[in-house]
């Protein structure tokens, strides 16, 4: 229950809705319950069973007799067929009433429904976003994504739903009840023995349905990562004719989600005719004890009271067996919350300090002291320590897997390491506001991140404010604005999903671009020109070097001769670094970074 009760809790204020719900759901209860209750009144005078004086009843609990008084009254001044008209007018406007509260507080429950929804999703939605990127690194992505769209949808409609069960359901029982026991106390306390039997029986059925569910949500979390592998690889599937293997792949998981959600279905579907079988059962053994009295004249109950009350108790299963079914539902609810706030729970490792210091300038530079970071138990960085002054160019290199990535990935904090510092100006970045190290930072990956929009949006995506001018002028100096002007619709050209649209190149300069338009005075810049051509790297290069005097600079670079000018060049090899100096001072030391130099050189001769 702790888990259904936070869920809940995204309803706050829940009391705009529950109070409101709450009087319409008993008024609609109350006048449903006169519906049948005026069956007693409608039937005596039909079968004009009358013949005795009604006196008026003293208690108001003794409701029955009230409307057989005022029954008898107006049939006694102006005849049964007045007192039949009546009868049916007042139960015209009970069911008129009825429906129409219940109408009301289902518009009031939706309503809580979708603002729980709403809450829901976009908790999930912004915790995901403020989570480190390590995170996602260890995460399926499209498990990610069925937790925030499947299961916050199984959220809403199962948890909801049995909210608005346990809030109608209990008090048409009790408003069913009290009429039963207003006909006939002795009869009502043999009856309700059904209630805790079916209860019993229904709670046997269902209780594997929980283990069941969290499974199925597991399975769809699965499924949605296979398919988004799938749509993003299509590629590289095709062209290896995976296609039937990929295919069966999913196809063997969709059958293990169908055959689990059928196994779920029958147990849930189980006890509505379980119940209703137990309820029929009863009102059989109910009419043939009853009716026995009635017939030999040993029941104070008259034909029309009996009839009347065989009519209610067959409607009491109705609250019962919702109450009964909502405890099978909100199994899947419960599944489906217990994997939502698992990853509302989930702790960013990277977070700012209470009064975090608001950087606004570089003025000395960048320093890392005895840095180590892991990945699980394999170190990928060990007591890394350098000085990136001010205005100055750091270049690394080294074999893939050195760590080159991930010691770039520390510096505007998108990971913490596990040992050591890193310091802006002597200020450790983690009493740094996140928000503000980041503002001065540039990055330009080797993976072309882009956005299914314009160029021009894609262009300003880190300066939404950028005029027209501003933006061509970025384009310009990352040598995209010639190949911009020949797309259909220029800087508002949409670039597709990921910028397929695109070739390679295009995309590395979109990104450079939008690198140069935010002017950030530090700029990281991982493999920025390996997706150009020999001329367009040529441009590019030219512009970044321009770029690059005066801020300071990260580079990571395979292509050596990129790298050539840069003030520092630091070599990391198994998360160590190496050697260090100037370009010609590593080629004197003749050590991995000349042996590098001389495998690019033959490799391009």
């Amino acid at each position: 229950m702790q888990i259904y009760w936070r869920l809940l809790s995204f309803a706050k204020p829940i009391q705009k809705y529950a109070i409101p719900y709450v009087i319409l759901t008993i008024l609609a209860v109350v006048f449903n319950t006169l519906n049948l209750a005026l069956l007693a009144p409608l039937l005596s005078t039909l079968f004009k069973e009358q013949s005795a004086e009604v006196i008026k009843p003293e208690s108001w609990m003794d409701i029955m007799d009230y409307f057989n008084y005022y029954v008898y009254q107006i049939q006694s001044q102006w005849g049964a067929y007045e007192a039949l008209k009546w009868v049916c007018l007042f139960i015209f406007l009970s069911v008129l009433l009825s429906n129409t509260f219940r109408y009301v507080s289902q518009r009031v429950m939706e309503n809580l429904r979708i603002y729980t929804l709403l809450n829901l999703r976009k908790s999930v939605f912004n915790h995901v976003m403020d989570l480190h990127v390590g995170y996602f690194n260890e995460q399926r992505k499209g498990n990610i994504i069925a937790k925030i769209t499947s299961d916050v949808q199984v959220v809403q409609y199962s948890v909801t739903s049995t909210l608005q069960v346990l809030f109608k359901e209990p008090f048409q029982l009790i408003a069913y009840l009290f009429i039963l026991f207003a006909i006939s106390y002795k009869l009502t306390l043999f009856a309700i023995l059904v209630i805790p039997v079916s209860a019993f029986v229904i709670s046997r059925i269902v209780k594997k349905l929980k283990a069941q569910a969290t499974e199925a949500q597991e399975r769809f979390g699965l499924m949605v990562s296979y398919l988004d592998e799938a749509l993003s690889g299509i590629k590289i599937i095709k062209a290896f004719n995976a296609t039937n293997r990929i295919k069966d792949k999913f196809h063997e998981e969709n059958v293990k989600f169908s055959e689990l959600g059928r196994k779920m279905s029958y147990r849930q579907q189980l006890g509505s005719p379980v119940s209703e079988l137990l309820g029929v059962v009863m009102v059989i053994i109910i009419v043939l004890y009853g009716g026995s009295l009635v017939i030999s004249n040993q029941s104070e109950l008259s034909a029309s009271a009996f009839i009347t009350y065989i009519a209610i108790f067959s409607q009491i299963m109705r609250p019962a067996k919702a109450i009964t079914e909502s405890f099978s539902t909100i199994h899947s609810g419960i599944a489906a919350g217990e994997r939502v706030l698992e990853l509302i729970d989930e702790k960013t490792m990277v977070q700012d300090q209470k009064d975090p210091f608001v950087l606004k300038k570089l003025d000395k530079g960048i320093a890392l002291h005895d840095v180590s970071f892991s990945y699980g138990h394999e170190k990928i960085l060990k007591n890394v320590s350098m000085v990136i002054p001010r205005g100055f160019t750091v270049a690394l290199v080294g074999p893939s897997g050195g760590g080159k990535s991930t010691l770039m990935d520390l510096i505007p904090r998108f990971i913490d390491p596990q040992e050591g510092s890193i310091l802006f100006d002597g200020i450790d970045i983690k009493d740094v506001s996140s928000d503000s190290l980041r503002s001065m930072i540039g990055i330009v990956d080797q993976e072309s991140i882009l956005f299914h929009d314009s160029i021009a949006n894609n262009i300003a995506f880190g300066n939404p404010a950028a005029s027209e001018q501003q933006i061509m002028q970025a384009a310009k100096i990352a040598n995209a604005h010639e190949f911009i002007l020949q797309t259909t619709k220029g800087y508002e050209s949409n670039i597709g999903d990921r910028g397929t649209k695109l070739s390679g190149g295009q995309k590395q300069r979109l990104c450079i671009a939008r690198a140069v338009l935010k002017n950030p005075p530090i700029l990281l810049l991982d493999e920025a020109t390996s997706a150009l051509d020999t001329e367009s790297e040529f441009l590019v290069q030219d512009a970044l070097n321009k770029l690059m005097q005066n801020r300071t600079t990260l580079v990571i670079a395979h292509r050596l001769s990129t790298i050539q000018n840069a003030d520092l060049i630091l070599v990391l090899d198994k998360g160590k670094i190496i050697e260090q100096g100037t370009h010609f001072e590593l080629l004197v030391q003749e050590g991995l970074y000349s042996k590098l130099i001389d495998k690019q050189q033959f490799s391009q001769a």
